[in-house]
C-alpha cells in the first residue's frame, strides 16, 4: 500500500501547509505549474516525486519534468497531464494519450478547480486537485490524498487550506 498525496498548481509557492501533508505521504504527485524548480526541491528532499511540467513552468522545470507520465503503481495505471479540459469534453492531446495508455487513474491540473468524478467511456477515474498554491481566482487551496494497493484506490480525501492561511 501507498499512501500517496496529489497536487498541483503551485505556482512557484511551497509552505509548512503543504509540507505537513507531503511528509505523511509516501509519495508526492505534482500534476504541473510547479512554478519554480525551489518547489520540486523541496519536495523532493522530503519524499520521492512524480510530477509534469505545465504551462507556467519555466524552462529548468521543462527539463525536470516532462510534459505526461505514464506510470504504475502498485497495480494501478496512472496517467497525468497538466492541461486535459473537463471529463466529457477532453482536449484531443488528451483523449489520444487516454486512448494509448487506457489509464485506471487520469490526473490533471491546471483549472484551480477540484475534480474527482468517474468517466465511463473511457472507463477510468478522474482526479483535479484543484491548486495548492496562493496564486489565481481559488478562494481555497486543495489537494488529495489517498491510498493505492492492489490496484485500487481507497481512503480518498480531500485537504483544505484556507487560502489566507500561508506560512513560508
Amino acid at each position: 500500500m501507498k499512501k500517496i498525496l496529489l497536487i498541483s498548481d503551485t505556482h512557484s509557492h511551497i509552505d509548512e501547509s503543504i509540507l505537513k501533508h507531503v511528509k505523511a505521504a509516501d509519495e508526492i504527485w505534482h500534476a504541473g505549474d510547479i512554478g519554480a524548480i525551489k518547489v520540486a526541491d523541496t519536495i523532493q528532499k522530503l519524499k520521492p516525486l512524480r510530477a509534469v511540467h505545465g504551462n507556467i513552468d519555466d524552462a529548468q522545470v521543462r527539463l525536470s519534468f516532462p510534459e505526461h507520465l505514464f506510470f504504475s503503481c502498485e497495480g494501478l495505471r496512472v496517467l497525468m497531464l497538466h492541461i486535459a479540459g473537463k471529463p466529457g469534453n477532453y482536449i484531443p492531446a488528451a483523449k489520444k494519450l487516454i486512448s494509448q495508455y487506457r489509464p485506471h487513474l487520469f490526473i490533471c491540473g491546471h483549472s484551480h478547480i477540484l475534480n474527482i468524478s468517474r468517466n465511463t467511456s473511457p472507463p477510468l477515474l478522474h482526479m483535479n486537485p484543484g491548486a495548492a498554491g496562493i496564486y489565481g481566482f481559488h478562494a481555497t487551496r486543495t489537494m488529495i490524498r489517498f491510498e493505492v494497493s492492489l490496484g485500487k484506490i481507497q481512503n480518498v480525501e480531500v485537504i483544505e487550506i484556507e487560502r489566507s492561511k500561508q506560512s513560508t
